[in-house]
């Protein structure tokens, strides 16, 4: 028995409309990325992800590790209790390494440093064009964000406070972003 069309797709051939499947748009797509995806990538992903939420922006975030360590894969426990004072919960988080699959799927790459920046680049050359520090893309400044990594929790404080004071400007600018058609 041969296959009928819609009346929508019969509607859009009499019209000379193309039929051409409907895609739904896609979110703006951003990685976070640091050295173990257990700190400051796991508190940037989350506070955008808190943010995005928040404002009904039309954007994805996900962290990643460009030295993931096996066997430290949970969140820092002091980024957990900073995070858990905003109410976010960070406890499920598993640090995962970068891959060529998540490079090619994020429309914008952002690095807690410079150092990171470079070591993305050079293991994945197609990124340059959307790989940037977040203070770079945030604020036009080259400025990284320290790593917190077996320090106090001032020390903590002071990066989450830095971490969250770009996570705002990087979204708006983000939410900016056409996107591509795939």
């Amino acid at each position: 028995m041969p296959r009928r069309l819609p009346s929508i797709a019969i509607a859009a051939l009499l019209l000379g409309a193309p039929l051409v499947p409907a895609r739904a748009a896609e979110p703006v797509k951003i990685a976070f990325v640091d050295t173990g995806n257990t700190g400051r990538s796991v508190t940037a992903e989350a506070l955008a992800g808190a943010e995005i939420d928040r404002d009904h922006l039309f954007i994805a975030v996900i962290s990643r590790a460009l030295d993931q360590d096996p066997y430290a894969v949970t969140p820092e426990a002091n980024a957990r209790t900073l995070l858990a004072e905003r109410g976010i919960d960070v406890s499920a988080h598993r640090s995962a390494q970068l891959t060529e699959n998540d490079v090619r799927h994020s429309d914008l790459i952002l690095t807690m440093t410079a150092a990171h920046k470079q070591k993305l680049i050079a293991q994945f050359p197609d990124a340059k064009d959307k790989t940037f520090t977040l203070a770079e893309y945030a604020t036009g400044q080259a400025k990284d964000v320290e790593d917190a990594f077996g320090k106090d929790m001032a020390f903590y404080r002071a990066m989450f406070a830095q971490v969250d004071s770009y996570i705002g400007p990087a979204l708006a600018k983000a939410a900016t972003l056409a996107k591509r058609d795939q």
